[in-house]
């Protein structure tokens, strides 16, 4: 085996894309823990407070699959050059909000700028990534989203002890900006064009590929569906976590701000391992049994159905730490399935990979819409904190049976009647 370098080409590539996931997510969740500031000086209901954190997902849903087609299009470089750009602005201007209006719109165009961020990286990974490494790189750059979860509430609570609420969004805004450009200054599209690639390096990676025709939407859609179910009622649990985790220690035991983002944090950085683990354990399966429908299908079921079983006593008991190990039980082995869920697209259309990964997170987005305002909701209404873990409950319950439904085995392929058919202005 060769000695890793992390001064090589595909390390670079690599350690860039986690710093991205990184703070993107601190970007997207540092709401959660911030509106415990603008929520009261806003003077917002839970419901309020739901409809800001969901927000963002609007435009994320919509972006989703535009943006994968336009990674396979134009390239990962320049549509993370713009996305970055929008998302550090957005970050910025959400820390000049003035009210309820002007907090959405914020968060609108937030989820406008982050929409392609994922699917773009997927497509880049698609060439700069071993077949046989994909669920690592999946796996890793996820953890790093998730150690943006995990230090976001207290990262957030110390800035707004030290300056306010609004700080916490500047403060982003710019990390943002600054990742845009070192990006633009050491990525390249290709891996042989990138000044420090290595003939070693080339040899493991993907053969570079003619461009296909087009995109056969409709056919490259029904293969993804079931992807994107499954990874709907994943999303599900992950919104409602990264939403209500923060709010849920502070009013369901009436903690201190500061000691509810230790216990949040805790919680996220279960998210951190289970990311990690998930990515080598799928890539560790795929290389033993050389099947991707036990590497990714098996392992994405099996976690599922342990996510469910480790919210169960949730409903049954009122105990902090306790509330703790099964939050991060259950975080742990939802996001143990991400490695495998996002090496899926790069398994069935690498051709098409940012179109396929962006097809499957259109499932995430769109929990993510309903998701928080669902919890924040039930929160007002029943008085709850722990009944909108039953949502999550029952549909991992559905995903445990619907992973099967995805085979990851079966890649896509065009045939000559399939090209003949794709419009040629769509092409990638």
């Amino acid at each position: 085996m060769k000695r890793f370098r992390v001064t090589s080409a595909t390390s670079i590539v690599l350690v860039m894309l986690c710093i991205m996931y990184f703070i993107t997510y601190l970007d997207r969740v540092n709401v959660s823990t911030a509106a415990a500031g603008f929520g009261k000086e806003f003077h917002l209901s839970h419901t309020e407070v739901g409809l800001v954190f969901s927000a963002f997902a609007y435009p994320y849903l919509i972006f989703q699959i535009i943006g994968g087609w336009v990674s396979d299009r134009f390239g990962a470089k320049r549509t993370l050059i713009f996305c970055g750009a929008i998302w550090g602005v957005a970050t910025l201007l959400t820390g000049f909000a003035g009210g309820l209006v002007s907090l959405l719109a914020a968060r609108v165009l937030l989820g406008f700028g982050e929409g392609a961020t994922f699917p773009a990286a997927t497509s880049a990974m698609a060439r700069w990534v071993a077949k046989e490494k994909r669920g690592f790189a999946q796996g890793i750059t996820h953890a790093a989203s998730r150690i943006g979860n995990a230090v976001a509430p207290g990262l957030i609570v110390l800035v707004m002890a030290t300056w306010g609420w609004r700080e916490s969004f500047y403060i982003c805004g710019v990390f943002s900006l600054l990742w845009v450009a070192v990006w633009a200054i050491t990525f390249t599209e290709h891996p042989k064009d990138h000044p420090r690639i290595t003939s070693d390096e080339l040899a493991v990676l993907p053969a570079p590929k003619p461009k296909a025709p087009g995109v056969p939407w409709g056919k490259l859609f029904r293969r993804m569906w079931p992807v994107t179910i499954v990874y709907f009622c994943y999303g599900w649990t992950l919104w409602l976590f990264l939403s209500w985790i923060p709010q849920y220690f502070l009013h369901s035991y009436h903690l201190q701000l500061q000691k509810s983002a230790i216990f949040a944090s805790v919680v996220f950085f279960a998210g951190v391992i289970g990311d990690t683990l998930g990515g080598i354990v799928t890539d560790w399966i795929f290389t033993r049994t050389g099947s991707l429908k036990r590497a990714r299908s098996w392992m994405v079921s099996v976690c599922m159905f342990f996510c469910l079983l480790s919210l169960i006593p949730l409903m049954f008991t009122h105990s902090l730490y306790l509330s703790m190990a099964c939050l991060a039980s259950g975080f742990f082995f939802a996001e143990m399935t991400i490695g495998p869920m996002w090496a899926i697209p790069m398994d069935i259309a690498p051709e098409f990979s940012g179109t396929a990964s962006g097809m499957m997170n259109t499932g995430s987005a769109l929990a993510a819409i309903i998701s928080p305002v669902v919890g924040g909701f039930l929160i007002d209404y029943f008085g709850s904190w722990e009944l909108p873990f039953v949502g999550s409950m029952l549909l991992m319950a559905i995903g445990v049976v619907l992973a099967f439904r995805m085979q990851p085995e079966s890649k896509f392929a065009l045939n000559a009647a399939d090209q003949a058919h794709v419009p040629t202005g769509m092409g990638v």
